[in-house]
């Protein structure tokens, strides 16, 4: 075993890595940027080094400086983590050729599957089922058009170098085709330095189910069972899960059999993951199910987590050890799996808004305990604590929660809970979409597919009017019970001088007006021989509050419910158990005078870089016509026309950074 590895990551990934090298022994040295200085991967780790700018490209990027760390500490080996460096076959060779170990798959082995098109013709060449499409390297776009039509629409345009959803494009129409195939390379380029694509039929209700395999270097390969990943959002995993439902055991093993396959066609060693599409004729006929070769990515994933829990094993131990070329720890016949898993991905983004990414700082910043459940099968894995700056250089991923449970529904149930003590304020987070989506007919019923957000969407973006007057009688408790322990504080207060209500004969009434979404609402309490409180046009009823800890417990009426409450500026972000919402009180004198946002000025929705314009001034344009492309994140986010015009000024260049809320072009209307 290695006495000092170095991880070539940051945040939550580079912190799991970390725990496991501390249980077993190993001292860790973390890389960071000057975004990361204060990070919690720099304090969790034993060593850290500086390695450059805040942009990846200067920092996690660059593996000479990196390799150097490595020689500076002593370091004897590198754990690429995900993403960044980890399937770059040069940094693989450099380490080699450094003398340090690669904490992953041979070079050739990177080479092989990294590049989407010379995988399908190895695995045609093993036998693994592959969707019908066009993997070939001429690249020109006349013939990509052509293919695409020869293979019907619709079809799928993904970057050949890729993953994470970045460089793909589903193209519905050969119409469409010339300028997704223009933004797919664009995306390709920036985040891969490769713009070739494959073609491939878009699988019809598909299912995205992946096997975890591992290798040694004694030519030894297994597989630790499948997870199913089908709940996507923009072609990124929202929702994972193993045992995938729904599966005949025939089928599991075929597709277990195919991906132990695939590992050994390229000699494969360490942890991979080899992805399946496959391709329902109806939720529920799994005996006619097809399944094909997608990609494999050969490093750990991020999903790793639901594997361990229902096999009881830790992969990073298992990566360590066949890294320092132990064999593997079990046969295939002893991996034994138990109960079922799921892990949701807590993301900075913002559902409501088209899932844009958001940025931000922890101000609270509140984890699920699992001495809560009373059992040890909730686990959160981060690389953030409360107070920590979420930036626009990253992923938008903030933790992970990871529930087991005997079989599928109390996992389902353990993971609401979890997610329900999960209380996030700061930024725009998609933890109670996560609930949304837990409790959606589809997935509750194991109807899963890629399409899953989209044909739930009526359920998931609905606006709950009860949770919203719950969650404003709940404001109205912390505003009024912090204003009743302020003047506890400081003694006797000239009554004349305070601006809450206050009158010297009958009831004191109160009032606030609150914004929450497109809606603005009136609360009135009334305080006096008996608390009264009216929210929008409900008549008032009874209203008391007591205060504990942080915890409100709240009685409205025939309700009696719990509340937590964390003010921030104007907002009131109130958690419920069925839910959470922000509130905004607004100074009715001011609100009163607002005419809204300035007609024809188009905004950017979150902080990042201007790619293109797709318009210039004098230019007509239409409410809701694509008109610029940002990136944030490490995505691209189209953006459109907030209305009919003329483009009277370009504000910024591409390739310019900016702010969320700049604006970026001028209409004349």
């Amino acid at each position: 075993m290695f006495k000092k590895i170095l991880i070539a990551n940051r945040g939550e990934i580079a912190c799991r890595v970390a725990a496991t090298a501390r249980r077993l022994g190993v001292r860790t040295v973390a890389v960071y940027s000057e975004a990361d200085a204060d990070a919690k991967h720099v304090a969790f780790c034993d060593e850290a080094v500086a390695i450059g700018q805040a942009a990846p490209k200067d920092s996690y990027l660059r593996w000479e400086r990196i390799l150097q760390a490595a020689r500076d500490t002593g370091a004897e080996a590198v754990h690429p983590g995900y993403g960044f460096l980890s399937e770059n076959e040069a940094f693989a060779q450099a380490c080699a050729d450094a003398g340090i170990v690669f904490i992953g798959p041979r070079p050739d082995s990177i080479q092989a599957m990294g590049l989407k098109a010379e995988s399908k013709r190895l695995m045609e060449s093993a036998g693994v089922p592959l969707v019908p499409g066009y993997h070939g390297a001429d690249q020109d776009p006349a013939l990509l058009r052509r293919e695409a039509d020869r293979i019907g629409y619709p079809v799928l345009i993904k970057a050949s170098a890729g993953g994470g959803g970045k460089g793909m494009r589903v193209v519905e129409a050969g119409a469409d085709f010339e300028a997704a195939l223009a933004s797919c390379q664009r995306e390709a380029r920036n985040s891969f330095g490769d713009d070739a694509v494959l073609i491939e039929k878009y699988v019809q209700r598909p299912r995205h189910i992946e096997i975890q395999v591992f290798g040694d270097t004694h030519g030894e390969v297994v597989h630790l069972f499948e997870r199913d990943c089908s709940v996507q959002r923009r072609h990124q995993k929202v929702l994972e899960e193993s045992p995938a439902p729904g599966l005949t055991e025939a089928l599991r093993q075929r597709m277990g059999a195919a991906a132990v396959a695939a590992a050994k066609a390229v000699n494969y060693v360490g942890a991979g993951t080899v992805e399946f599409i496959v391709e329902q004729v109806a939720y529920d006929q799994p005996e006619a199910m097809n399944f094909y070769f997608m990609e494999m990515n050969t490093r750990l994933q991020v999903e790793h987590p639901v594997t361990e829990a229902v096999t009881g094993l830790d992969l990073v131990e298992w990566q360590l050890r066949v890294a320092s070329g132990e064999p593997l720890p079990l046969r295939q016949d002893q991996i034994q799996r138990r109960g079922h898993a799921i892990e949701a991905r807590i993301c900075a983004e913002n559902p409501d808004n088209q899932f844009l990414p958001s940025t931000g700082t922890l101000r609270v910043y509140r984890k699920p305990q699992a001495a809560a459940f009373q059992v040890a099968e909730v686990r959160f894995d981060d690389g953030v604590r409360e107070g920590d700056e979420i930036s626009p250089y990253y992923d938008s991923m903030i933790a992970k929660l990871i529930v087991r449970g005997d079989d599928r529904q109390q996992a389902l149930a353990r993971l609401d809970a979890a997610l329900a003590q999960t209380r996030i304020v700061g930024l725009a987070t998609n933890v109670q979409f996560l609930r949304k989506v837990l409790s959606t007919d589809s997935f509750a019923g194991a109807r899963l597919d890629t399409a899953l957000i989209t044909r739930e969407q009526a359920v998931l973006f609905a606006d709950s009017w009860v949770t919203l007057e719950r969650a404003l009688a709940a404001a109205v408790a912390q505003a009024y019970l912090a204003d009743v322990e302020t003047t506890a504080q400081q003694g006797w207060v000239d009554p004349f001088a305070r601006v809450d209500g206050f009158q010297p004969f009958g009831p004191n009434q109160r009032r606030w007006l609150w914004r929450a979404g497109e809606n603005t609402v009136v609360t009135t309490l009334t305080t006096g021989t008996h608390a009264m409180l009216a929210v929008g046009d409900r008549p008032a009823q009874a209203w008391s509050a007591t205060r504990s800890g942080d915890d409100l417990d709240i009685v409205w009426g025939t309700q009696r419910f719990k509340a937590q409450v964390h003010v921030w500026g104007e907002q009131a972000h109130v958690f419920l158990p069925e839910g959470a919402r922000v509130v905004e009180r607004v100074d009715e004198l001011a609100h009163a005078g607002d005419s809204g946002e300035a007609a024809g000025q188009l905004t950017a929705p979150m902080p990042g870089k201007v790619l293109s314009f797709a318009v210039k001034v004098g230019d007509d344009v239409k409410a809701g016509q694509a008109v610029a492309v940002m990136e944030a994140m490490k995505m691209e986010h189209t953006l459109h026309a907030p209305a009919d015009g003329v483009v009277a000024e370009l504000l910024y260049a591409p390739g310019d950074q900016v702010t969320e809320g700049a604006e970026l072009l001028r209409l004349d209307r």
